[in-house]
């Protein structure tokens, strides 16, 4: 889609697209090995290209779960990212997790109104807040029937790149951990959500760590903090990672261990590590 800036456009064409497919594949494949060697448990679903699903290496956006073994599955605005919906997938889930209920809001497609997931939402499970920044991908009313389903509070604000397009994904400019935040503070223009914003997070016990709009498109907030087999790392990309400064990283890692991963490749497609991966919160039987 096009309200996606952070999607690369002025790749080589002469770098024919299997080549590029390749390296994003080896890429993900490196990841996965870099995560499970931390300590976290990762599941993986290989996409074999039966329903010409592109982006299904982003696969936080169709569907999320819950700490109460709830499943929510989201309506998306791309007609191609609608196919990523696999049934095997949420078999596995009730294979070996306690799945008691899923909430299905893709009704809201046929009235183009669009939650994409948790990229559209960056969820504070502890706090039960659910933030949005609204926009194409993220509309008002998805939101609101969600947060009554499962009981959180919605926080919502606008977020826009430097050159006034609305942000995309609410994932790259907020990312929120259990003692920490990282915000695209000047990416909210309108002073009073972003003193409410900042505000929330602080009273809900979180240190902010404010970033750039350069870092913000370096994808320094598309990032996921993981509990591992000894405490909590916090997953980035190698240029999320580089484009913070000394003391940004002190701050997190007081709280948790950063774990870098190199994923040029894929991040030409316009996301980057916590697009890549959903959270499973889900009971294990």
């Amino acid at each position: 889609m096009r309200d996606n800036v952070f999607q690369r456009r002025d790749t080589d064409n002469s770098i024919a697209k299997n080549t590029i497919a390749n390296r994003a594949y080896q890429e993900h494949c490196l990841a996965v090995q870099q995560l499970r060697n931390a300590g976290v448990s990762v599941h993986v679903f290989e996409d074999h290209g039966q329903n010409d699903t592109p982006d299904s290496v982003f696969p936080n956006n169709w569907f999320s779960t819950h700490h109460d073994g709830k499943l929510v599955i989201y309506p998306m605005r791309c007609q191609n990212r609608r196919r990523e919906v696999r049934q095997d997938m949420i078999d596995f889930l009730l294979q070996h997790y306690q799945l008691n209920d899923t909430i299905d809001l893709r009704y809201f497609q046929d009235k183009e109104q669009y939650l994409e997931g948790t990229g559209s939402i960056v969820f504070d499970h502890t706090q039960r807040i659910a933030y949005a920044s609204l926009g194409p991908r993220t509309c008002l009313a998805p939101l609101n029937q969600l947060c009554e389903q499962i009981g959180y509070q919605a926080h919502c604000f606008h977020s826009y790149s430097k050159n006034s397009i609305s942000i995309y994904h609410t994932n790259v400019v907020l990312s929120v951990a259990t003692n920490f935040a990282l915000l695209g503070t000047d990416n909210i223009p309108d002073q009073t959500e972003r003193t409410e914003l900042i505000q929330q997070l602080e009273s809900s016990g979180k240190t902010v760590i404010h970033l750039s709009d350069d870092q913000i498109h370096k994808f320094a907030a598309n990032a996921l903090e993981l509990q591992a087999r000894d405490g909590k790392v916090f997953a980035l990309s190698t240029t999320a990672f580089q484009s913070l400064n000394t003391n940004q990283r002190q701050q997190i890692e007081k709280y948790a261990n950063l774990l870098p991963l190199e994923v040029p490749t894929i991040e030409l497609a316009g996301g980057s590590v916590r697009c890549m991966m959903a959270g499973n919160h889900l009971p294990v039987k």
